[in-house]
């Protein structure tokens, strides 16, 4: 089996740097109440029922590896993406297998708290993909340990606070979002911190079991 990963001052999101420009770039997910319902079957067996693999090419791989472990994950789940016609919904979740999802969380989880925060991806539908489904256990049977106790303590908050986090919110009641719920900002921080560890980490998983991802041709 060919490998193709090598490892090789405090950073904030984006939202925390510079409100105004981000701000101007806020997106929402549409249909996010399908996420949530999908996300009951996500890792179910009925998902590993794949007829046909997703496939990437070995080129593309090669390539993305020598430009960094985010890039390396990015060839599998911009193929995921384009299976599922970029949008993820109930009727597209079948698409893709438990391990391909698992994957997908993790990229969507790194990409919305690198820019927004847990608020982002709360606000943007993903907390039911994210935290009604084992991504942390997941994660942690992916031999990144720290970054599931990290999205269980996330998912305590989350659950705690669930309806108030994910109402519909106008463009300032959202930015408030980040001073009522600072109980966040350690755990961004700490991903923030460690990102570029469990990305390795991640990637290298995928490289060691690459059958379960995608068909390398």
């Amino acid at each position: 089996m060919a490998k193709f990963c090598q490892r090789g001052g405090k950073v904030l999101p984006m939202v925390r740097q510079n409100p105004a420009n981000w701000l101007a770039r806020r997106r929402k997910i549409k249909g996010s109440p399908c996420l949530t319902m999908a996300a009951k079957s996500y890792l179910c067996g009925t998902l590993n029922k794949i007829q046909t693999m997703i496939e990437v090419t070995d080129v593309a791989l090669r390539q993305a590896a020598g430009e960094g472990m985010d890039a390396f994950i990015g060839v599998f789940t911009g193929a995921y993406k384009k299976e599922i016609g970029g949008e993820m919904t109930a009727g597209t979740m079948s698409l893709l297998t438990g391990e391909q999802h698992s994957l997908l969380a993790y990229q969507i989880f790194r990409d919305e708290v690198m820019e927004g925060g847990f608020c982002q991806l709360i606000q943007n539908g993903y907390g039911g993909y994210i935290f009604d489904n084992p991504f942390a256990k997941v994660m942690r049977l992916w031999g990144v340990g720290d970054l599931s106790k990290l999205v269980y303590a996330a998912k305590k908050i989350y659950d705690s606070h669930r309806d108030d986090l994910e109402r519909e919110r106008t463009d300032e009641e959202f930015m408030a979002m980040y001073e009522q719920y600072e109980a966040f900002d350690e755990l961004e921080d700490e991903f923030l911190e460690k990102e570029e560890e469990y990305t390795a980490l991640v990637a290298g998983y995928v490289d060691e079991h690459l059958e379960l991802f995608a068909k390398i041709v």
